[in-house]
């Protein structure tokens, strides 16, 4: 009770005034977290051209790593079998290097957001080529210049087992291993991760170690492993989350956050994790905070993201990056999965680029230490 009437008085008056974001905040996520891990955000295309400055500001006030959004997933960066769109994608990575920033690549394999012509490849052989092509041709493009890959995105379903995509149906489990051994060679300097979400969940886990271990025990690179991070506010589970990153770390990998939010709003069926091919249908019920989130549930929000930086904190040594997806409220996904349309705030910032309690929660963190 005591941290909660801490929280509530941290900084209301500020937030309530409106003051500008350079009077609010003396420090930043970056500067209060360089000596323990790397804080990012992902970066959609008004991000990368600058079309807003008060968004660019921000970026580059607060984080020091930048995730590729959607730019690079395959639909948009392999749009037709003999083209490639390297514009957004030339764009993502100068924006990275011109403001020192550590630059992920996402991602190279992933059974969704595919490009229209692979769902018409039929033979194995055509769709390893595609693979094959795709990988040296992205990864090749930008090597040197990306400081990690997410080599293969969501390889797992929610038991463990392999999901059956395009790439197992038509190459077999094989394809994590030359998925792998591709990137490593087309791109040898970059650290190479696999990354998937509620892989901190026991039984997802234990296949994403048995996936690790094999490419492992085949001599293949892999670096580190990415925890998304799609959680809830209702549901966090410390307890599996330092679990996984024992675990993990026990592979001799690093552990990233690699597309970390907090849900404020309830989820239909109890959904967990970031299936995009789920979607459902929206009611008032879902969507409780359209005029603004309360007070008590920006003072939840705050606790979540304490408890989860404490977390983080303690196992520093094998975390490599925290990185949030989205800049701010308004960018997040969340206002549309799973039911689109919706009002979320699971962000540090506002709709308005300002911070939030949960920022300050954070810094604060930093600062009493």
């Amino acid at each position: 009770m005591r941290r909660q009437n801490r929280l509530k008085s941290l900084s209301w008056a500020a937030i309530a005034l409106g003051m500008s974001y350079s009077a609010y905040s003396q420090t930043s996520l970056k500067s209060a977290y360089q000596k323990d891990f790397l804080i990012g955000t992902a970066l959609g295309t008004s991000h990368i051209e600058e079309r807003n400055e008060t968004a660019n500001q921000l970026i580059k006030r607060e984080f020091n790593a930048i995730t590729a959004e959607n730019i690079m997933k395959s639909e948009v960066i392999h749009p037709e079998i003999n083209r490639y769109n390297f514009d957004p994608a030339d764009k993502f990575v100068e924006y990275g290097q011109k403001n020192n920033m550590y630059i992920v690549g996402h991602t190279l394999v992933w059974h969704s957001q595919l490009p229209r012509f692979v769902s018409k490849i039929n033979s194995p052989d055509s769709v390893r080529l595609f693979m094959t092509e795709h990988i040296k041709t992205v990864a090749g493009r930008y090597a040197g210049k990306i400081n990690s890959w997410d080599v293969v995105n969501e390889a797992l379903n929610e038991d463990g087992t392999l999901r059956k995509s395009v790439f197992l149906n038509k190459l077999g489990e094989g394809y994590l291993k030359e998925a792998f051994d591709l990137a490593a060679k087309a791109d040898p300097k970059a650290a190479l991760y696999y990354n998937d979400y509620n892989i901190e969940q026991p039984a997802k886990r234990k296949g994403a170690i048995e996936l690790i271990k094999k490419l492992q025990a085949s001599g293949t690179k892999i670096d580190g492993v990415g925890i998304q991070g799609h959680w809830s506010i209702n549901t966090l589970n410390l307890k599996v989350i330092e679990d996984a990153i024992v675990e993990f770390s026990q592979l001799g990998l690093k552990v990233a956050f690699t597309e970390l939010d907090l849900t404020v709003l309830p989820n239909p069926w109890d959904l967990r994790g970031a299936d995009v091919n789920q979607n459902f249908e929206g009611s008032p019920k879902m969507n409780p905070y359209t005029a603004g989130l309360p007070d008590s549930v920006q003072v939840t929000l705050a606790q979540k993201y304490e408890d989860l930086f404490k977390l983080f904190l303690k196992h520093k040594d094998k975390i490599s990056r925290v990185t949030f997806w989205g800049v701010n409220d308004g960018h997040s996904w969340l206002n549309g999965f799973p039911i689109r349309g919706r009002t979320n705030y699971p962000l540090l910032f506002d709709r308005e680029f300002k911070p939030k309690l949960a920022y300050k929660s954070v810094l604060e963190l930093k600062a009493a230490k």
